[in-house]
């Protein structure tokens, strides 16, 4: 198993299966939910997440297509989802994550994503309506979202 994380170059050895860990980061304020998600699939070494809550954040970065740190961020984001076997959606109740509802917006036509997005997120109903119209398969916590990981993945 190997995590990447921006900026790092994107690479999968053969046969990896590589998972996209999209949601709630909100500059580094939302809880760690993707290391969670590491942790629990640890054994299975032929996996490759990436995990786009980067090491150096700076939140003082401005954010435009002019800064090369931003943009080379935004960038490698793109680039591993459009990579990705798996994006996994997780929205936490206490945090905005306007990126990642962008992100949603962008690969919900995929057959390739899971959706969690408990009770108590601001915009659960827009989550749920476009889940709905689109087929995405949801799950109401992190723990179903691990699980389902694990189902997907055999």
């Amino acid at each position: 198993m190997n995590v990447i994380y921006p900026p790092q170059k994107i690479k999968l050895s053969q046969n990896q299966k590589s998972i996209f860990l999209a949601g709630s980061i909100d500059m580094g304020n939302a809880i760690d939910w993707q290391q969670d998600v590491i942790s629990s699939l640890k054994e299975n070494q032929n996996l490759c997440f990436f995990n786009p809550r980067r090491k150096d954040w700076d939140s003082s970065w401005e954010q435009t297509i002019e800064n090369t740190h931003f943009n080379e961020q935004v960038t490698w984001e793109l680039d591993a989802l459009e990579l990705a076997d798996l994006i996994v959606f997780y929205f936490a109740p206490t945090s905005k994550a306007p990126i990642s509802l962008l992100e949603l917006g962008l690969f919900a036509r995929n057959n390739n994503i899971i959706v969690c997005c408990p009770i108590g997120y601001w915009r659960k109903g827009n989550v749920d309506i476009v889940c709905q119209r689109f087929g995405v398969k949801q799950v109401e916590n992190l723990e179903e979202l691990i699980k389902e990981i694990q189902a997907v993945l055999g």
